[in-house]
């Protein structure tokens, strides 16, 4: 799935009945539904549900079951509140009857208020910066291959502000930093810009706590899994234009893994906060 447009195209779902939407999904390589689909579908699917008027300011997921890409996903959507600035939306993503995913959504008319935000991080900007696309092209024969078909296929170029090097076996400080944007122009208002960071910020997130345990950049003979997302929209952007991710791990415990990101404009605007737990267990032999 290298063209936006056709992400565009899966996260923009069917009706079947009044507040009810069928999503299909990304046929991804490592065979299980990838958590930022069902994030950017469930936003999707409330996002159909409120007045034209209003924008998504923060939402609150949990995945309950991993996702099984052969079969469509059912986005029911539980009209919470509608209020005079905030709408509040809860949607259930079900196969075959069951549960797997559950998530708030809040929506708000635009207002005026006060203003202020953290500094960006001084790191280099993303023009001198190799993507990770190019470093796994010249270390092919060293990745999975399932990885390095993620990797090419994604309709987003990441390029990491700390040097990729995959024979660099080394542990690594909970920190990274990625630049990163949609591939091609989007065009579109402010809620599909919204709806595809929500997809594209489920990369990176997990990975990061699992810098200090493992050698190397590419984790091996783990198990991992989100458990639940959070995030909130703070300012307009534009996912065709250069977005830097700058993440954290501030803890591993008790088999979770827990990371924040702070996503900020290349003018150093912040545009929104994610946090994430996800399990990490080493493989079974």
């Amino acid at each position: 799935m290298q063209d936006i447009h056709e992400l565009i195209d899966l996260i923009d779902l069917e009706e079947k009945t009044p507040n009810t939407f069928i999503g299909q999904n990304y046929q991804a390589p490592w065979k299980r539904v990838f958590g930022g689909q069902v994030l950017s579908q469930s936003i999707s699917a409330a996002y159909k549900t409120v007045p034209k008027d209003r924008i998504a300011n923060s939402m609150h997921a949990y995945f309950i079951l991993a996702g099984d890409i052969s079969i469509p996903i059912t986005y029911e959507v539980d009209i919470v509140r509608d209020g005079g600035s905030f709408n509040t939306r809860r949607v259930v993503a079900k196969q075959n009857d069951e549960v797997i995913y559950i998530t708030s959504v809040s929506f708000q008319k635009k207002q005026s208020g006060f203003d202020h935000q953290i500094d960006m991080p001084n790191v280099v900007g993303p023009e001198s910066l190799k993507s990770d696309e190019d470093v796994a092209s010249k270390y092919k024969l060293l990745i999975p291959q399932n990885v390095f078909q993620a990797i090419k296929e994604r309709p987003f170029e990441f390029r990491p502000v700390e040097k990729l090097n995959i024979l660099d076996r080394s542990t690594k400080p909970p920190f990274r930093h990625y630049w990163f944007k949609a591939k091609a122009k989007v065009e579109g208002d402010l809620s599909l810009h919204q709806r595809l960071l929500t997809y594209v910020s489920d990369y990176n997130l997990l990975t990061t706590a699992t810098l200090p345990h493992t050698k190397g950049p590419i984790p091996k003979g783990l198990f991992m899994a989100s458990l639940d997302h959070a995030m909130w929209f703070h300012r307009d952007f534009r996912i065709d234009e250069w977005l830097l991710y700058a993440l954290d791990s501030p803890s591993a415990s008790n088999s979770r893994g827990f990371t924040r990101g702070n996503i900020f404009t290349q003018d150093g605007k912040l545009v929104a906060s994610v946090v994430q737990e996800g399990l990490i267990r080493k493989r079974e032999k």
